[in-house]
């Protein structure tokens, strides 16, 4: 029998491939993959997978019903969409990935304001590098993303990735109080050579960024530990380990505080852009609108995603 879950089933084999990557997305038994597809296909009289060693792939029947299938989600989607009344729902949540960054001295309020307008719905946020969030975010783990990391273009499909720029960043080098850069008013890029750097780890799209922004500067960094937390490397160039590269943002509180000095490089902008990313083939929910809209009111740009 041709239903919306099967559909949604069918749906989730297409994407990840599989019908065991398939049941790893729904929280399903692999068999439990297999005897819907087969329910499905025994309902329609024709196969709509060739099943192989490497996964599946669609037959004839199959991409037609795939094409169908979109269009009968993405309108479900829209009636939800333009029929619910954000304010009268009793519960709802939109999921987040963030990067580090984003996620410690960004997201945080946004959330607390969001909250107030929306008591009933919650925000289910959760950290992890750029890669790691857009992969979620392909395997629809996740509503949207919020990143600051470089997005690889030709890693990702772009006909499935939705990205957005919400702001500027600007970086800069961070000493402590007692390093003798702190009486500068800026940095001559070759003072950074033999200089002690706490950076984040390498996999990181941060770390990626920052080795390419002093090979820039000719400067070759002396890497004297590496941390997957920026309050860890605040700490660690507070207490003189070395000095590091953030973001203006995430320094803030200790540079009014004067714990912490943020330095420009001479003849250097570092700069970065923290972005909104979804995927295209995952509509948005009510809950997900709301907190978009809620988000437009900081960045007038996200209006023309949403309508």
């Amino acid at each position: 029998m041709l239903n919306f879950y099967k559909l949604e089933i069918f749906t989730a084999v297409i994407e990840t491939g599989s019908f065991s990557k398939a049941a790893e997305r729904l929280l399903l038994t692999q068999s439990a993959i297999s005897q819907h597809i087969s329910d499905l296909e025994n309902s329609l009289g024709t196969r709509l997978f060739d099943r192989g060693p490497r996964g599946v792939k669609l037959t004839e029947s199959g991409e037609k019903l795939r094409d169908y299938t979109v269009q009968i989600l993405r309108l479900v989607a829209e009636a939800q969409n333009a029929v619910t009344n954000i304010n009268n729902l009793k519960d709802g949540q939109v999921s987040i990935g963030a990067t580090p960054g984003v996620n410690v001295y960004l997201l945080p309020e946004w959330l607390k304001t969001f909250s107030s307008r929306y008591p009933n719905l919650t925000v289910a946020a959760q950290t992890g590098t750029t890669d790691e969030v857009i992969a979620s975010l392909l395997n629809r783990q996740l509503d949207i993303g919020i990143v600051e990391g470089e997005i690889e273009v030709e890693d990702h499909p772009a006909e499935r990735l939705g990205v957005l720029v919400l702001r500027e960043s600007d970086l800069y080098v961070i000493v402590g109080r007692d390093h003798p850069f702190c009486k500068l008013d800026s940095i001559p890029a070759e003072a950074l050579n033999d200089q002690p750097f706490i950076a984040r780890q390498s996999r990181s799209q941060t770390r990626i960024w920052s080795d390419m922004m002093l090979a820039q500067m000719n400067i070759q960094p002396r890497i004297v530990a590496e941390f997957d937390n920026q309050e860890t490397m605040k700490q660690a160039v507070s207490s003189g380990m070395g000095i590091t590269i953030m973001p203006d943002y995430a320094v803030k509180n200790e540079v009014q505080m004067k714990l912490l000095r943020a330095l420009p490089v001479d003849g250097f902008s570092l700069k970065r852009h923290v972005k909104l990313t979804w995927n295209k083939d995952h509509l948005f929910t009510p809950t997900t609108v709301a907190f978009l809209r809620h988000l437009a009111r900081s960045f007038p740009q996200i209006s023309a995603l949403i309508g």
